[in-house]
């Protein structure tokens, strides 16, 4: 076959460290903004990107080119980094080590999003 093609709908869910509350809503929406654009730059499509006070949802097209943990160690690392220049509230922000990663059927990404 001379082209390859993969369409993956992939849902992340990951946890800020210890289940902290920090995710508040003076930063949340310049999050999704800033973990699109993460996931962009992977050439992975967002879908929808939500979260509340101690976790996030991720939902995403995986690029044929990167495994999902590249995915997930971009994302967080590159986010982590981001929230930390948030000010003083957001200095010792961590993300939880583990992830859940889920693939979603092409009928159900409507449902999950």
């Amino acid at each position: 076959m001379p082209q390859s093609l993969a369409r993956l709908h992939i849902h992340l869910v990951f946890s800020t460290k210890n289940r902290e509350p920090v995710l508040n809503d003076d930063i949340r929406d310049t999050l999704h903004a800033y973990m699109a654009t993460v996931l962009q730059n992977l050439n992975c499509a967002p879908v929808l990107i939500n979260s509340v006070e101690d976790h996030t949802h991720l939902l995403f097209d995986l690029a044929r080119t990167v495994s999902i943990s590249q995915v997930v160690e971009d994302v967080k690392k590159s986010s982590s980094k981001w929230i930390k220049t948030q000010g003083a509230p957001f200095s010792t922000f961590a993300w939880q080590s583990g992830y859940g990663a889920f693939a979603v059927s092409e009928s159900n990404v409507e449902t999950v999003r």
